[in-house]
């Protein structure tokens, strides 16, 4: 049976809003008046969408729908409106419920904010703050405007960092199945080739074909044990401690942890920037900014600056005491600070350090193309000439 939203006033004039279960619309109103209430305005509420495995809605969908949202409110639509429009026009499912369940909570009298904090899977904290600073503000547009900047510049922000790691991780992939393969199927085919030979084999020889029995023999327990091993790590990182080592050690890696500290910083002072000038406050902006960090270690550090300023001190100084950020970066915050131009200064050091992380991707994909390479030649060339020694030796013997 469908449910109606209703608004309805009272006697007295009071709003009242509900729901009510009914077949058609009528009966609604036959049920109000027999409360004695005078109908003000009666909508079906949209039904749920049943979605296989949940489609995700990816930034993209979101920027569209974010810059697409702020033409809208520039032109003068009323918000009910534009969300219809955007809910009707959306490709993706999710997305286009989600738009759909706004809108009825719209029209239900909550603001668009509270609307969009329900649906924590697609709108973050940041976004649903920036939207509640945008209302508040009579500024809703513009807000839009700037978030959509922002997703699309912390998206490009991400795409880098993980390009980064995609290579070595195809590398590895293949040369570990290429080990499988000859250790599988190509060595056994040696191994009884040697078993006819009457002479010691080499110990390189006697290693391979030891590897090469081990994992025909035991690679259930081998399969097994990698995945106890995964299964135990991601219980170990989901825990408080567990997460903050793993945060830690990450950025003191000689390579990688330099590239996750310059993202952690552009994605901090973009995100901390963009809060900041649109209305959020330093106390909400720096907490939505630290569940956003994506590492433990920047989190604290941020949550620490936090409570400084909640005790009338600068931010700049936890930050810079915490030994997380560059000193570049803390230096730059404190005039910032100090010449009351903090969200200008944070989004100049998130420019710098955006083009920081396209360098350091760069340089990284060209030192490891080569190491990757040689490592993988010589693990799987190390196998094939150690089974060609007995061979070789063999035919030194006839000689």
């Amino acid at each position: 049976m469908p449910v109606w939203s209703y608004a309805a006033r009272t006697v007295s004039g009071d709003l009242k809003r509900s729901e009510y279960d009914a077949a058609t619309r009528e009966e609604v109103i036959a049920h109000l008046r027999s409360q004695r209430l005078i109908p003000v305005s009666i909508r079906e509420k949209p039904k749920g969408i049943n979605l296989p495995g949940g489609a995700k809605v990816k930034t993209k969908d979101i920027v569209i729908m974010t810059r697409q949202f702020a033409t809208m409110i520039n032109a003068g639509l009323p918000l009910v409106q534009a969300l219809d429009i955007l809910a009707k026009q959306s490709d993706n499912k999710t997305l286009q419920k989600t738009l759909q369940d706004v809108l009825y909570d719209v029209e239900s009298g909550h603001t668009l904010a509270d609307a969009m904090r329900d649906h924590s899977k697609v709108f973050t904290p940041l976004y649903v703050n920036m939207v509640a600073a945008g209302e508040a503000g009579g500024i809703l547009d513009t807000i839009l405007l700037r978030l959509a900047v922002f997703l699309e510049k912390a998206e490009a922000l991400s795409r880098k960092v993980k390009g980064a790691m995609i290579y070595p991780a195809v590398i590895g992939f293949v040369a570990v199945s290429a080990i499988v393969v000859l250790l599988l199927f190509v060595i056994p085919t040696f191994q009884q080739m040697f078993a006819s030979f009457d002479q010691a084999l080499p110990l390189p020889t006697r290693i391979v074909i030891l590897a090469s029995d081990t994992l025909q023999s035991y690679w259930w327990a081998m399969g097994g044990g990698a995945f106890a091993v995964v299964f135990l790590f991601r219980r170990w990182i989901a825990t408080s401690s567990g997460r903050l080592t793993f945060d830690r050690v990450l950025l003191r890696l000689p390579i990688f942890g330099n590239l996750a500290r310059k993202g952690a910083v552009a994605r901090f002072t973009r995100t901390l920037g963009t809060l900041l000038s649109s209305g959020v406050t330093i106390l909400d902006g720096l907490e939505i900014t630290a569940r956003t960090s994506g590492n433990r270690v920047i989190h604290d550090a941020i949550m620490d600056s936090r409570s400084s300023i909640a005790g009338g001190e600068s931010i700049s100084e936890p930050l810079r005491v915490s030994g997380v950020f560059p000193p570049m970066v803390t230096q730059m915050i404190n005039v910032g600070e100090e010449t009351g131009d903090l969200d200008g200064m944070l989004t100049k050091i998130a420019d710098f350090y955006d083009e920081e992380v396209d360098t350091a991707v760069e340089s990284l994909l060209k030192a490891m193309e080569p190491l990757m390479i040689v490592i993988l030649g010589t693990v799987v060339g190390g196998m094939i000439v150690a089974m060609y020694l007995p061979i070789f030796g063999i035919i030194n013997t006839m000689q």
